[in-house]
């Protein structure tokens, strides 16, 4: 298989680091994998068509110790499980990834009643870029606050009642009514962003009873994340 396409799969639950412990599992069709995050306030799944991966489910504990050995082998790789591990080679080298029992990895809860969403942002590469600089930029900033009053939606980095420094972005969104501030983690959308940089088709949509969807497909990738309010 290309190393590239598992980095790309691995980079986009990984998030920079944000999500270290999955299980990854593959079939003769698909690797997937469904991530949470420590604070229980991000959820999501990834899934890669093909990848020549051996079938099976995969206890990955430390996904920065996974890539860091991988960064070694050339593009070409060939991936094989051994007894309690899986072994990824190139032509002259091998490493050795020791995997975890399911026991120790977060469960990810089934999402099975979403809400109606109420509104959806427009991520073209204008707000994306945006984005990324303005969490640089408030780095303290915890969250990102959204709101749609008389046709107009902004996504608003350091928002509060009062005065403060802030960040206000207008973004191209529709939404069937006025929807009050609501706020989500502005470090885990930053994350997200990075990860699905360029992808084909994205969408956000957000949820006045307090969930967000973001989504991307991106040839043979696709990849949904959940954001739960932070109030």
């Amino acid at each position: 298989m290309n190393k590239s396409k598992f980095d790309g799969f691995v980079n986009r639950y990984n998030l920079g680091g944000e999500i270290e412990s999955v299980m990854v599992k593959s079939d003769d069709k698909n690797l997937s994998v469904r991530m949470i995050s420590d604070d229980k306030t991000l959820l999501g799944d990834v899934t890669v068509v093909g990848g020549e991966f051996p079938n099976g489910e995969f206890g990955i504990y430390t996904t920065s110790q996974l890539k860091g050995l991988l960064s070694v082998l050339d593009e070409s790789i060939t991936v094989e499980e051994v007894t309690g591990a899986l072994k990824f080679s190139d032509k002259k080298t091998k490493v050795q990834y020791m995997l975890a029992a399911p026991s120790v990895i977060p469960t990810v809860p089934d999402l099975k009643a979403l809400p109606a969403f109420d509104a959806e942002i427009t991520l073209d590469d204008d707000f994306v870029n945006k984005f990324i600089k303005s969490k640089g930029v408030l780095a303290d900033s915890d969250t990102f606050t959204f709101t749609f009053k008389a046709k107009k939606g902004e996504v608003i980095l350091g928002y509060s009642s009062i005065n403060s420094n802030r960040i206000s972005i207008e973004v191209d969104a529709t939404a069937k009514e006025d929807i009050e501030p609501i706020a989500f983690s502005a470090k885990y959308l930053k994350a997200i962003l990075m990860a699905n940089k360029g992808s084909k088709s994205s969408s956000l949509k957000i949820s006045s009873k307090g969930l967000s969807h973001v989504s991307f497909t991106d040839g043979d990738y696709t990849a949904n994340y959940y954001l739960v309010q932070i109030k």
